[in-house]
C-alpha cells in the first residue's frame, strides 16, 4: 500500500470532474461543488482532483476562488483539493455574530470529516492561517500538516515592542473591502498591503465580502493567540512572501524560533501578501513538495 501511495504522489494526473465552474482561461480543469451541513451551518465546498487531500482556506473576507490557479496546479500534481467557502460567501451560511477562531475551525473540521480521507494537509492563506492552526490544535486527528501562507505569526520576536500589525497597516488591509471608496484609493490600499511592486492589484478590486470580513475580524480580535499559535504538534510550512508588508520578513523567524524544527521556511520571490494571484505556480510547487513529504511519513 505504501508503495502505491508513493507512486501516486509522484505521478501527476489530470482528472475531469462533472460540474463546470468558470475559471481562468489557462485551466481546463472543472470543479465540483457540494454542501456540508451540521447544526444550523452549511459550508459550500469546491473540490477537484483525486489523490491525497489538500484543504485550502482563503484570506480575510475573500473566497476560495482566489486559489483557482493554485488549485488547478495542485490537481495536475496529483492531489485532491478542497476549498471550503467561509460563512457568508457563496452558499456557505450560519451564525455570523460573536464568532471565534474555534467556530471557523469547526466548519473546516466538518468538511474534513465529510471527506472521510483521514488526516489532511491544510493551507491557510493570510487570515486563513488562524483557523488552519486552530484546527490542528483542536482536532489533531484531522491534520497531517499545516501550510501557513503569507501568515502573520500573531506574535513578535521576544523583546520587540512592535505590534504584529500596526494601525496604519490595518487600515490598508481593511480598506479594499470598502467598495464605496474611490477605485484609486482602494488600489492604493491594495498596493500597500497586498501586492509586490510591479504586480497588478486590480485582480483584487472585486471579490470582497464585507459581512464575512467583519465576522472574521471579530473572531481574530476575540480569540487568544495562544489558542491557535502552535498549530498543535503538526509539521508546518511557513510559506513567506519576499515583499510581504503585512507579515514582514523581519518577523519571519518567530514561528521557527518558538516552535523549532517542525517549522520549515520557504520564501517566494516577487510576491506580496496576496501571494496566490501573484505567484500561483511557485505557491503550488511549495505546497506540493511539503504535502508529498508529510504524506510519505
Amino acid at each position: 500500500m505504501m508503495t502505491q501511495m508513493m507512486r501516486h504522489l509522484a505521478a501527476p494526473m489530470m482528472v475531469m470532474a462533472t460540474v463546470a465552474v468558470p475559471a481562468a482561461p489557462l485551466m481546463a480543469q472543472t470543479v465540483k461543488r457540494e454542501l456540508v451541513r451540521y447544526d444550523n451551518v452549511q459550508i459550500e465546498v469546491m473540490s477537484q482532483g483525486r489523490g491525497p487531500v489538500i484543504v485550502m482556506l482563503p484570506s480575510l473576507g475573500r473566497s476560495g476562488r482566489d486559489y483557482d490557479k493554485v488549485a488547478a496546479n495542485l490537481q495536475k500534481d496529483g492531489f485532491r483539493v478542497l476549498r471550503p467557502e467561509p460563512r457568508g460567501i457563496g452558499r456557505s451560511k450560519g451564525p455570523m455574530e460573536k464568532l471565534s477562531i474555534h467556530d471557523f475551525a469547526r466548519d473546516i473540521a466538518k468538511v474534513v470529516e465529510h471527506e472521510k480521507a483521514g488526516p489532511v494537509v491544510v493551507v491557510g492563506h493570510a487570515w486563513g492561517n488562524f483557523p488552519a492552526r486552530q484546527l490542528a490544535t483542536d482536532r489533531p486527528d484531522l491534520v497531517r500538516g499545516v501550510v501557513l501562507a503569507a501568515a502573520s505569526a500573531g506574535k513578535v520576536p521576544p523583546g520587540s515592542t512592535e505590534k504584529p500589525i500596526n494601525a496604519e497597516m490595518r487600515e490598508a488591509i481593511d480598506g479594499p473591502s470598502h467598495t464605496e471608496l474611490p477605485e484609486e484609493k482602494r488600489l492604493e490600499y491594495l498596493r500597500k498591503a497586498f501586492f509586490a511592486p510591479g504586480n497588478d492589484p486590480r485582480v483584487w478590486l472585486t471579490g470582497w465580502h464585507k459581512e464575512t470580513h467583519d465576522a472574521q475580524g471579530y473572531a481574530r480580535n476575540n480569540t487568544p493567540v495562544d489558542d491557535y499559535f502552535a498549530a498543535g504538534t503538526a509539521p508546518i510550512l511557513d510559506l513567506q512572501a519576499e515583499n510581504d508588508t503585512v507579515a514582514p520578513r523581519r518577523f519571519s523567524g518567530v514561528l521557527k524560533s518558538m516552535l523549532g524544527d517542525r517549522v520549515q521556511v520557504v520564501v517566494l520571490k516577487n510576491a506580496g501578501h496576496a501571494m496566490a494571484p501573484e505567484q500561483p505556480q511557485a505557491m503550488a510547487d511549495a505546497i506540493a513538495t511539503f504535502a508529498r513529504r508529510v504524506y510519505a511519513k
